[in-house]
């Protein structure tokens, strides 16, 4: 049976805009045979049941997420298309170390760089998701996983590279100084920020942070690599393919501002050159017409995504409806938490398993207790106002028709008559 990988599709000369997806794509290519699997760029992660990309379809088995799926053909294939079943006992927890360590500092940075920098969001990274999504994600995703990466990264404290949060704090400022009285209302607006303009202003505390989070990435790997041919040795390995899928992110794309690669380039010459080779081995350059065409050309077993059925848009729409709504948006969060401890392609134990699902079922009972007291509330006070006659038709009062008096007079009266006499 042929495997299906299904990623996000290409962007930026990658086969991928994900790299989650480009490790997979990178591990395929090593150690599984070109014709046991196709890659299929869904971009849309309700594809799979726990809504994640990359996945792992194998007849009615699906399997998201790099590690997971590395476990899955390592036990799928008896250990045949393992990359790590050469290594020592100390390079394999090398591997297990770095892997971590690759995946945390390195997603921070790729969220700062192609998210949370504003020109590049608006001008390659948005574009980028137009070009492989169909419609409605092509509206609904890019946004959700813009707000998600701000929010990743909000702990860093580096807000400044994002410009519209910044302009719109300056005009809070000055719209909150102008209301105290402290600036003349005919001040001039300043021009508008760039990114280069507010990195010169920003604190030295964020310039310091910036330099900080790219060396605590490079370095390290820069000296792993050392003068080895790959990361561990001789040989690829899954820290290789994690490597490649992260660090092509940052070295690859050609943004208004690639102060991500400039670094990289700077701090870790010799990564950047085994990066830059090893992906080129491994993808080739891309274009995105491969991925909806299948193209033969490629180094890489394309296989044209299935357009969208009706069921499938309509539901993208309800998905982004209830994640707009916050009661309905927790429930999901909840039912997914359960859904994803309760899997058993998760890598959890079965204790942490066993708590996590215990935590998403409390806490939707207390979200479903939540609404039970606000409907109770509500249904109340609506019975008291119906009580007290609020909800009462106002009568209308009966308006007293004033009597009309008609005054017989007689056909002819007498002068004696008329004066009484």
């Amino acid at each position: 049976m042929v495997l299906e990988l299904h990623i996000w599709g290409p962007g930026f000369s990658l086969p991928s805009i994900d790299a989650q997806c480009l490790a997979t794509i990178a591990y395929f290519s090593l150690a599984v045979p070109k014709d046991s699997w196709v890659l299929v760029a869904s971009s849309d992660p309700t594809v799979s049941p726990t809504h994640e990309l990359p996945a792992l379809k194998n007849g009615s088995t699906w399997v998201s997420r790099f590690r997971n799926i590395v476990d899955y053909l390592r036990q799928y294939s008896n250990g045949a298309w393992d990359l790590d079943r050469d290594l020592s006992a100390l390079e394999k927890a090398d591997s297990v170390a770095f892997s971590s360590f690759v995946e945390s500092h390195a997603q921070a940075l790729l969220d700062l760089s192609l998210y949370v920098t504003s020109q590049n969001y608006y001008n390659s990274t948005s574009p980028a998701y137009g070009a492989i999504l169909q419609w409605p994600n092509q509206w609904i995703l890019p946004p959700q996983l813009h707000a998600t990466a701000k929010a990743r990264t909000e702990p860093l404290g580096l807000s400044s590279l994002d410009l519209e949060a910044t302009e719109e704090q300056r005009k809070r400022d000055h719209s909150a100084a102008v209301a105290a009285g402290r600036i003349p209302q005919n001040l001039i607006s300043r021009p508008r920020e760039t990114v280069t303009n507010l990195l010169g202003k920003t604190p030295q505390q964020h310039q310091f942070r910036l330099e900080a989070l790219t060396g605590e990435l490079f370095v390290p790997l820069e000296e792993l690599l050392d003068d080895k041919t790959h990361l561990l040795g001789t040989t690829p390995s899954s820290l290789d393919c994690l490597s490649v899928g992260y660090l092509s992110l940052a070295l690859v794309p050609d943004l208004p501002l690639p102060w991500l690669r400039d670094a990289m380039q700077r701090k870790a010459p010799r990564l950047s050159q085994y990066i830059e080779r090893l992906r080129l081995e491994l993808f080739g350059t891309v274009n995105v017409a491969d991925a909806f065409n299948s193209g033969a050309n490629s180094l890489l077993p394309w296989q044209a995504p299935e357009r969208a059925s009706f069921a499938r848009v309509g539901t993208s729409l309800l998905t982004s409806l209830a994640d707009s709504t916050p009661i309905l948006k927790e429930i999901r969060m909840n039912n997914k938490l359960r859904e994803t401890a309760e899997c058993s392609s998760a890598g959890l134990s079965e204790v942490e398993s066993k708590s996590l699902s215990e935590y998403a079922r409390a806490q939707g009972k207390d979200t479903l207790l939540s609404i039970a007291t606000v409907i109770g509330g509500v249904a109340a006070l609506i019975g008291y106002m119906a009580h007290i006659g609020v909800f009462s038709a106002p009568q209308e009062e009966e308006k007293e028709e004033p009597e009309e008096y008609q005054v017989e007079l007689p056909k002819s009266i007498s002068a004696n008559d008329f004066l009484g006499i």
